[in-house]
């Protein structure tokens, strides 16, 4: 256990320390949301492209494993709209919102660096071969369940054109389009641009998990914390556990690759769902709940998970 807490405490640290900064006012309060958004629309977007570009999908994609985990992210999306329209009496649109929160993992500001230095460097092309489905899959997956649940009586072709066109726009899944398109067609990057990629790259976590801790500051515990801690529930657990239940003892898949997808399905909710949530103003206080508590909740989850994945 105690090599366990060495890998992730060092990662909450820096989590910690932007959140102390913004508090204690030695970072501006504005600071940690830009941060996000540079890392989200730009560095990201730099990062996935290079990982795109140079991923080999023929050792690395393996359809068990995307099936298994995005099986766990849609349990747990409908789960949590069930449970908010049959315990909590939300309305359609708000259950959605809900649902997307349980279902939206912090792949990127927390996933990867907590599967690099849990598992090193040999896990990140599982790593980013799954991180490569995430957005297209959940947001279109959950902007059409949006879509449809507010259409009020417009055509599902509507619904279906408006998920569309919020996916084919979203930057993580442009820089994750080119970066296949690079590898299909065997493009090597000049040096300029590879300098450019590699530079915004190399950005993406100190000033990920620093931003995620100031943005921190902007959420609070409201009324609906039970709804938002039922919501981190499923994220958290339910999850993972879906996700280990098919890839393993359905699958088959060998346990020390499945533990990486396991692993990053215990991420805690990611600020896209905090996103999403705003865009459609629907159930914003939930979302931004559950990702103040699985983040806080999961310095204990992930290290109880990457506990169970070492026996």
């Amino acid at each position: 256990m105690l090599s366990i807490l060495i890998i992730v405490s060092p990662i909450f640290a820096i989590v910690a320390t932007g959140y102390l900064a913004v508090r204690f006012k030695a970072f501006p309060e504005t600071g940690g949301p830009a941060l996000v958004s540079f890392v989200n629309n730009f560095a990201t977007p730099c990062l996935l492209f290079r990982a795109m570009l140079s991923v080999d999908f023929s050792s690395a994609f393996n359809f068990r494993i995307i099936t298994s985990f995005y099986s766990g992210a849609v349990c747990a999306f409908v789960a949590g709209i069930f449970l908010s329209r049959l315990i909590f009496k939300h309305r359609p649109g708000e259950s959605v919102a809900a649902g997307f929160a349980a279902m939206f993992s912090n792949l990127v500001l927390l996933g990867i660096p907590i599967i690099q230095r849990a598992y090193g460097e040999d896990a990140l092309q599982v790593t980013f071969t799954i991180i490569g489905f995430h957005a297209p899959i959940l947001y279109t997956a959950g902007i059409l369940s949006m879509e449809l649940s507010r259409r009020e009586g417009a055509p599902i072709a509507s619904a279906l054109r408006t998920a569309g066109k919020r996916a084919a726009t979203n930057p993580l899944l442009i820089g994750i389009s080119l970066g296949l398109l690079g590898n299909v067609f065997g493009i090597n990057l000049i040096e300029p641009v590879d300098a450019f990629t590699r530079m915004m790259a190399q950005a993406v976590l100190p000033a990920a998990l620093f931003g995620l801790g100031g943005a921190l500051n902007d959420y609070r515990i409201r009324d609906s914390w039970t709804h938002a801690a039922s919501m981190s529930a499923l994220k958290l657990f339910l999850q993972p556990a879906i996700a280990w239940l098919i890839m393993v003892p359905i699958f088959r898949v060998d346990h020390d690759v499945a533990r990486f997808a396991v692993v990053l399905a215990a991420m805690p909710t990611g600020i896209n769902a905090y996103v999403f949530a705003t865009s459609y103003k629907r159930s914003v206080d939930i979302a931004a709940n559950t990702i103040l508590i699985t983040t806080a909740v999961s310095v204990l989850s992930i290290s109880f998970w990457l506990y169970l994945m070492s026996l």
